[in-house]
């Protein structure tokens, strides 16, 4: 086994054990408490991030970890982990099943892993650097679709948009498309990956959201950029694409 193939069959384990914490807790005793920045945080979240980072310092104790509920580790490093224990928690809090555990690895500054997981759906994607993106055993290709007008596009939700001030680049985009959907957190990336649809934006994002789904829309020949149309999973904007309408939605979220 290669060192890339055990990272992936390592990361699968950590996903596996995050589904089975959160599969746990899903739709019962969540203890839901509300975080400074008015967002939820659940015991599934707390638990799966201190699991995972006690399974990654016992396997690789000179990595670093970077996670939505702890933050980051102090000090120098060259590989680190990127975890979102719950993506879409609010779905998950409210009995939603479209949540997933997002896990990325990250070495000298390169990601070379991601994996997305939702148990709720029985999907998991995961994708190393140069070896494609997969949907369990079957490899996925972003569309070829090309014009905007033909185009199916994803988000969370119009009103994420509006203290940004940029509801009116959103609706620019949405108003030129065949069809849009609020799809949105890990989903709308993992569609876009999938070829069902053309594109993902958000407007309000952290590394963590951003750093297991660039992986798996690159690998699948996609494009995932900032509303500058700056590859990056630093955030807070984010825009997935097939690639073949990257550049359209981009002059529509900057020339309103």
């Amino acid at each position: 086994m290669s060192e890339t193939e055990a990272l992936l069959a390592f990361a699968q384990e950590l996903a596996d054990a995050s589904d089975r914490i959160a599969m746990q807790y899903f739709r019962g005793d969540l203890q839901i408490q509300t975080k400074p920045d008015h967002s939820l945080v659940t015991r599934a979240d707390t638990e799966i991030e201190r699991q995972l980072r006690d399974r990654i310092a016992s396997a690789f104790p000179s990595d670093a970890v970077l996670g939505e509920e702890f933050g980051k580790d102090s000090g120098s490093y060259e590989s680190r982990w990127i975890i979102d224990p719950i993506d879409a928690t609010a779905n998950y809090a409210r009995g939603v099943p479209v949540f997933a555990t997002l896990l990325a690895y990250e070495r000298a500054g390169e990601l070379l892993l991601g994996i997305i997981s939702a148990p709720g759906l029985g999907q998991r994607w995961h994708a190393l650097k140069g070896h494609g993106a997969w949907n369990g055993t079957r490899r996925l290709h972003v569309s070829q679709i090309g014009d905007l007008a033909q185009s199916q596009v994803f988000y969370a939700s119009r009103t994420a948009f509006i203290p940004v001030g940029l509801e009116e680049q959103f609706d620019a985009v949405v108003g030129s498309t065949w069809r849009d959907r609020g799809f949105g957190d890990f989903w709308g990336y993992a569609l876009v990956a999938e070829g069902t649809g053309e594109a993902m934006f958000e407007p309000e994002l952290y590394p963590w959201d951003l750093a297991g789904p660039l992986v798996v829309v690159e690998e699948a020949g996609g494009r995932l950029t900032d509303f500058q149309g700056r590859r990056s999973y630093q955030g807070p904007t984010a825009l997935a694409t097939n690639g073949l309408v990257h550049e359209a939605i981009l002059e529509k979220l900057n020339h309103v």
